[in-house]
């Protein structure tokens, strides 16, 4: 479904992206791991081509992304739905116009429509009675699941989470992982998320990939990785701070 090859980017000096690799099989669920600055949103950021690389082709179901003209990408950016990290929810739109955003636009449909089809989507993500809410009367939880409900409203081929559970409690961020699985199996879609939570990792991957100094240094299930022997990947899933991972402003 997705394919990345040899992808490059630096913004000025700092050479964020050097030769990333990667594939997303169709129907699968791939999380991306790294940590802060490892260039885990630049690599989504290409994906959706908000961002150009500087060298690389990146493949979405047979199209190459790069050079797309503006209309190409638009329409291709419709095969996509995005769990943005923090909801990304308009705060002067009530909760069903907010999931609905994509909609109100088409002349197909009506308010009255899209205001169904967004009460639907609640209901999928477990939410009901909420839409004529306003974001602000919403719980941390509950933003992450109106923003899942926008993601999957006009029914996307493929879905990127950046940061699905951060800022939520331990029993809350359990709860969106669980919903991450249900709405996998439910939509058939192929997701990619990027996160350094590794609880997280395991419970949603069918595989998943390490970044690292701009490359994907291992890709592998959730038991792969989780008895890996590469230093910088038990020194990130494991999370401590002695090897060879170098802690940036850190001295040692």
């Amino acid at each position: 479904m997705i394919e990345i090859k040899e992808l490059y980017k630096s913004f000025g000096t700092k050479q964020v992206l050097r030769g990333l690799s990667l594939k997303v099989e169709k129907g699968e669920s791939m999380v991306v791991i790294g940590g802060s600055g490892s260039g885990k949103s630049v690599l989504i950021k290409h994906i959706i081509g908000i961002l150009k690389p500087d060298k690389g082709d990146i493949f979405v179901d047979g199209v190459n992304v790069v050079g797309l003209r503006e209309n190409a990408l638009y329409e291709l950016r419709k095969k996509f739905g995005m769990l943005f990290q923090g909801a990304a929810l308009f705060d002067s739109m009530t909760v069903w116009e907010n999931v609905g955003f994509a909609l109100l636009g088409n002349k197909a449909y009506g308010e009255k429509k899209v205001k169904e089809i967004a009460v639907e989507q609640l209901r999928l993500v477990g939410l009901v009675g909420v839409e004529d809410l306003m974001p602000s009367e919403l719980s941390g939880g509950m933003k992450k699941r109106v923003g899942l409900a926008r993601a999957i409203a006009h029914g996307p081929e493929i879905i990127l989470y950046d940061e699905p559970t951060t800022g939520l409690d331990p029993i809350m961020a359990d709860a969106i992982n669980d919903l991450i699985i249900e709405m996998q199996k439910k939509l058939n879609v192929s997701s990619v998320t990027i996160t350094h939570d590794m609880m997280s990792a395991y419970k949603i991957a069918d595989r998943i990939a390490m970044l690292y100094d701009g490359k994907i240094l291992e890709t592998g299930t959730p038991d792969e990785i989780r008895h890996s022997e590469n230093p910088f990947v038990r020194q990130f899933i494991t999370g401590s701070a002695a090897g060879p991972i170098q802690l940036e402003g850190v001295a040692r």
